[in-house]
Order: C-alpha cells, then structure tokens, then sequence
C-alpha cells in the first residue's frame, strides 16, 4: 500500500517520524507520500525523505491556512526549489474558509499562482478544500485544466463527485474519515469515486481510522481504512491495496 498523505515528519513523532515509517513498512505500507505545510516544515520533511529515501517521496507548497502577508515570498522560495527538482507533488495547497474567511482573496491568488507552478513544472498538485468548493473548481478551471489533480482528505458526497467532474477528472484521496460513524455520505461517494480514481491516505497525525479514532495517526493504520474501503465497495482487501498502488504510482510517477 501506498500512504499517499502523511506527516510523520513532525513534532508529534519520535526519531523524526523513522520510527513511525518501521511500524509503517510492518503493516504493509511500502511508500509514504509526505507533504509540507510551510516554510517551517520543509527541513524535517526532507530530512526523513533523506533517511529512508526508497520509500518516501516529498511535496512542496504553501497550506491554505498559513498564507500569510509574506506569501509570495514563500512560493517564489518554494519554486526556486521545486526547480532544482526531487518532488513528487506540488502540496498541500488550495482553499480552507472554515476557520477563517478574512484571508479568502490571498488563499484564491496564492492556490492560483501554485497551480501555474505546477503546470510549468509537469507536477501533480494535492489539493486542500474545505468549505471552499465551488471557489476551488473556480480557480481549476481558471489555471488548471490539464493539470494532474488529487482532492486530499476527500470527505464529500456522490454529488459533489459529479460537480466536481464537471471541471476536472481528479484523483480522490481516501483517509480515516471514510471509518467514522457519521461519514456516510463519504462511504456512499465510494461507489461513485471507483477505485479507478481512489488514493489511499492517512493524513497523519490527524483523522485516526477506527478503531485508533481519538489518538494520534500515523501511517501504519492505513490498513483500516483500506478494509473498510474494501468493505464498503465489497471487494478484496487486494483488490484495493493494488488498484490503489497502481494510482499512486502513476499520478506522483513513483
């Protein structure tokens, strides 16, 4: 299995997230996607991906929520890097207005700008949306119709799918929200996804599956929640675990 979002970099990890990667590898996740959040996030990322470079890839971007006065300072650095090359992904990047609306114009030219970047460099973007959907497939539209595109944390329903196909054909990244009680609109979105277009993701150390819900995730319970994908679509444990690799590897070109 491929762990297409996690965070096992951060502070919340023992041994710079190494540890969490063995538990990982022993639960049969073989690759781990790992995306930055900011400018801050970068050098511990990129010192796991250094470490254990075989099964880690890295992304690059500005987080919705923390683009600040100085983002466009931010991105020009972060694309001086992404020039240089050794990224899978631009990410996490997009649109969050469920905390906050005051920042909404400098999240929609921010996310715009990254989805040039992503464009000129041939690069998949992983795309943070919340409460912010239609602005999002607004702005796609706009800047990015070619671009390869991955709807992160996606927790919406069979119609939001449809709208969402009516701009873009995005993959769709899967996490332990799809375990929770009150998620059935996400479970019945499944069906409507297919595996065709599904990705496997933790988003650790946030959204633990059940039956973790209440700790802190990592990547190695990626297992629950591709039995409970598997579950919900009546197929094979295998059956996803591979079509889910094969996604992975084609999108981000591992």
């Amino acid at each position: 299995m491929v762990d297409t979002h996690s965070h096992i970099y951060m502070e919340e990890f023992s041994d710079g997230g190494g540890d969490a990667l063995a538990r990982a590898l022993a639960a049969g996740v073989t690759h781990i996607v790992l995306p930055n959040v900011d400018a801050s996030t970068i050098a511990p990322m990129c010192s796991l991906h250094d470490r254990f470079p075989q099964h880690t890839s890295v992304a690059l971007g500005l987080h919705p929520t923390e683009v600040g006065d100085d983002w466009r300072e931010v991105v020009a650095q972060m694309e001086h890097s992404l020039e240089k090359g050794g990224f899978a992904a631009v990410g996490e990047v997009g649109l969050d207005l469920y905390w906050d609306t005051s920042r909404r114009e400098q999240q929609l030219e921010a996310f715009r700008e990254q989805l040039r970047i992503a464009d000129r460099f041939n690069l998949p973007v992983i795309i943070h949306c919340r409460e912010a959907l239609e602005d999002t497939l607004a702005v796609i539209h706009e800047v990015a119709p070619r671009v390869r595109l991955i709807f992160h944390s996606f927790t919406g329903s069979p119609d939001d799918v449809k709208r969402i196909r009516e701009v873009c054909d995005p993959m769709f990244g899967i996490n332990g929200v799809v375990t929770f009680k009150n998620a059935q609109q996400l479970r019945e979105a499944l069906s409507e996804i297919t595996l065709d277009r599904m990705l496997l993701e933790t988003d650790s150390p946030y959204l633990a599956p059940v039956p973790y819900r209440g700790k802190r995730n990592e990547s190695s319970y990626l297992p629950s929640i591709c039995a409970k994908i598997a579950e919900t679509l009546e197929v094979t444990t295998e059956e996803v675990e591979i079509k889910t690799t094969e996604n992975a590897v084609t999108v981000f070109g591992l």
